[in-house]
């Protein structure tokens, strides 16, 4: 089994809103970052994905929040490959600041052929590149950051 695909970046000021805390609709972009860094050690580029007449587009996102990120933190960001699926690919996402547990997360993408834009198989030769970071789901975080909720918890 694979482990995580891990990368840091620093928080940009324009990341930032009125409160000084990362917006959240920036999280999607960090983690379509890690999808692309993860592609690129993976393959060498998104690009040689491209010419091979296929790309890989966003089909489903799903985020959680626990703690804020603000301007120049330095943040970790992991992305797993959770799922390999006929035509999709399901990937886990996590960006933490210290050890902290900030934003958990999950993406569905699915390749195209590029000329019809309709769903294309994942070729073997990807499934093979993606190997090393396909972990099954991540490991649960500790109790306290991002527990579960329940119907009383809000």
């Amino acid at each position: 089994m694979g482990e995580p695909f891990r990368h840091q970046l620093r928080v940009r000021y324009g990341e930032c809103d009125l409160q000084g805390v990362v917006f959240n609709a920036h999280y999607i972009a960090y983690f379509d970052t890690r999808i692309n860094e993860l592609l690129r050690a993976a393959c060498g580029s998104y690009r040689a994905i491209i010419e091979q007449g296929i790309d890989v587009v966003v089909a489903e996102a799903h985020l959680r929040f626990g703690a804020a990120a603000r301007f120049e933190d330095k943040l970790t960001l992991e992305v797993a490959v959770t799922r390999l699926g006929t035509t999709g690919i399901t990937t886990e996402h996590r960006i933490g600041r210290d050890g902290e547990r900030l934003v958990e997360g999950m993406l569905r993408h699915v390749l195209v052929d590029l000329e019809t834009m309709t769903k294309t198989p994942i070729p073997d030769w990807l499934r093979l590149q993606l190997e090393p970071w396909t972990a099954g789901q991540l490991e649960p975080w500790t109790a306290g950051h991002l527990a579960p909720r329940t119907p009383d918890s809000g």
